[in-house]
């Protein structure tokens, strides 16, 4: 057996339903699950209608580095959406279909982590808390994952100037996520230079998870992106950077595992070798369905609206027994608690509501855990159900006499 798996942490929902498996909830009250952040909102009825042609495609074997076309809608929509000027991303070079973020993140880390018996133990930077993938993904390259904590202070930010010069010199791999999983936090574009700044000067790459990026509520100010950041720092040729966008939260359809990575032509003809092997490549009729999606901005801008609707109705109901605010984007609240595991717990067996303690998507660094205090709680559900799921945790904090 791999030795590096004896290092993984169990994943988050496993600790969370051994967690909750004691528990007793009241079978008059139904289930809402915001725990996992798996939006519930009806697929676009494009994405629908597309879902029923082109079958015959199903005959065929994909290449890995996809269609034609699905790369050129792909760097079309890059363009439009990051202002890019015309012909800045390649979609013969510069873009890869993949099958969700999740998956492109673990195998792009296998691909650049270099191991070397004279150079040390390699080191992948990441925000802590974190999006467990990328501890996971180092660890089975043979990395050491160094933790930069994302703590109310600083904005939820990671402080990219606190990392010691050390770890600087022995990382390859950063990894940012803007908007920010669980805080919703957004990196400018200053900040997402910094990076680019570190990363020409010692030499590794930048992979921004950037799935959240359209989840945003103010339609004026969209999320700036990594490969915006480097067009207006000079680097034309995205050089050490790779983006990481899916469809999953973008158009409601996680289970259509679709996605796409974009970023330094050297980077990715190593990840499309990387990943011939891999045999990992998208379907041809998945490519098809997808392309109408990343194309129209209408559900998109209607699957804003919904959440922009469940925050204005939640967070007032919530901020009676808890300090919760509106997030910059993504559909994540992170509010603190006394206990994180006691709250979700009690959550669960008094209210039928699953959240996640925030002390499972961190890790413990000097300083202590930055999300031990905290709950994420993602408002996936319908509208209606995140009211009343806001409405009985209400309800909960205030019989226990608050969370201070």
């Amino acid at each position: 057996m791999n030795p590096a798996l004896s290092t993984l942490h169990p994943y988050p929902f496993e600790r969370l339903r051994v967690l909750l498996a004691g528990a007793r909830p009241p079978a008059h009250l139904p289930h809402i699950a915001l725990s996992v952040g798996e939006p519930k909102h009806p697929p676009a009825s494009l994405v629908l209608q597309a879902m029923g042609t082109e079958l015959q495609t199903l005959g065929t074997y994909p290449s890995t580095n996809g269609l034609p076309q699905f790369r050129q809608t792909v760097a079309q929509w890059l363009t439009r959406r990051f202002a890019l000027p015309p012909g800045a991303v390649d979609p013969e070079t510069m873009v890869l279909p993949v099958n969700g973020t999740r998956e492109a993140l673990f195998a792009f880390t296998q691909t650049v982590i270099g191991r070397s018996a004279t150079a040390g133990q390699p080191v992948v930077v990441m925000p802590n808390p974190f999006y467990q993938i990328y501890e996971g993904a180092a660890l089975l390259a043979g990395a050491e994952p160094y933790f930069m904590p994302s703590i109310a202070p600083d904005d939820y930010l990671p402080d990219l100037d606190a990392v010691p010069e050390a770890i600087w010199r022995r990382c390859q791999l950063l990894f940012l996520c803007s908007p920010g999983n669980p805080t919703g936090i957004v990196a400018s574009l200053e900040y997402l230079q910094r990076a680019l700044q570190l990363a020409q000067r010692y030499d590794f790459v930048v992979a921004c998870d950037e799935c959240y990026s359209e989840i945003y509520f103010d339609e004026a100010a969209p999320p700036p992106g990594l490969l915006q950041a480097a067009q207006a720092a000079g680097h034309t040729g995205f050089e050490r950077c790779m983006v990481f966008h899916s469809l999953s939260k973008r158009s409601s359809v996680p289970g259509l595992r679709s996605g796409f990575v974009a970023g330094d032509r050297e980077l990715i003809k190593a990840f499309l070798l990387y990943r011939t092997y891999h045999g990992c490549a998208m379907s041809v009729h998945t490519q098809l369905v997808s392309m109408p999606a990343w194309g129209d901005e209408t559900h998109v801008i209607e699957n804003r609206r919904l959440y922009r609707q469940k925050f204005a109705t939640v967070v007032p109901i919530l901020q009676s027994v808890l300090s919760v605010d509106m997030p910059r984007a993504s559909f994540y609240l992170w509010p603190r608690v006394a206990n994180d595991e006691r709250f979700a717990y009690e959550l669960f067996d008094r209210q039928h509501i699953t959240v996640l303690p925030g002390s499972y998507l961190g890790r413990s660094i000097p300083g202590g855990n930055p999300g031990l205090g905290r709950v994420r709680i993602s408002l996936v559900a319908s509208v209606a159900e995140c009211v009343t799921a806001a409405e009985r945790i209400r309800e909960y904090v205030a019989r226990r006499g608050g969370e201070q």
